[in-house]
């Protein structure tokens, strides 16, 4: 059984590319082509369509918006973001929005041949750089849960009033203790996180 294709690019020559590319490999055949966002909405007619590669930036519109609009509607096709687009908020983006791949356009016709199927078998292709990206900040994430883990209930509790903005007379009073027994913890909290300020602690534990 051929894998049915279809693509979201506004790009003529790259999409007739990659129509070509699916059209004349063994394994795959595109089933729908399109070039605007809206244009592409009658997508959620094709009941068939396995996999769908998606450009981010188009004429009309925001490739993420469009996969967020398809998803709940075709939740058996595939949705792969493929843009020259590599930064952080695009890709997690995508990624939140249903995309379940993310393939940069320097991809190979080999590469591409292989992601469709590697999507299409259950598993999430992305290009190298993709990937490292995404590991990199869930190493982080992780990375900071377990320093925040470190801290006492009241060590997190003099934070969070330190993040609304109270100076430690104010804490001190909220809390019942003394100035000096805010400025304890406070250290404890820079040496455990190994920050040097309250903004870099409050950083590390609340992203702001």
């Amino acid at each position: 059984m051929k894998i049915n294709v279809g693509i979201l690019e506004d790009n003529q020559q790259v999409r007739e590319t990659f129509v070509s590319l699916f059209n004349h490999h063994e394994d795959t055949s595109c089933v729908a082509e399109f070039e605007s966002a809206v244009d592409a909405k009658e997508i959620v007619a094709l009941k068939n369509l396995n996999v769908m590669l998606v450009d981010i930036h188009l004429p009309d519109g925001n490739g993420i918006e469009f996969i967020r609009f398809a998803k709940p509607k075709m939740p058996n096709t595939q949705f792969v973001i493929f843009s020259v687009f590599e930064d952080d908020e695009n890709i997690f983006n995508a990624l939140e929005s249903g995309a379940t791949g993310y393939l940069i356009k320097n991809t190979s016709a080999e590469k591409m041949i292989e992601a469709i199927k590697e999507v299409f078998a259950g598993g999430s292709p992305m290009s190298s750089n993709i990937a490292r990206k995404v590991v990199s900040v869930f190493q982080k994430k992780s990375a900071d849960s377990k320093s925040i883990e470190i801290l006492t209930a009241r060590e997190h509790e003099i934070l969070i009033h330190l993040s609304k903005g109270f100076r430690y007379k104010e804490i001190a009073a909220k809390l019942g203790i003394s100035v000096e027994t805010i400025r304890t913890h406070i250290r404890n909290i820079y040496e455990k996180l190994q920050v040097d300020s309250r903004t870099d602690a409050l950083n590390k534990v609340f992203g702001k």
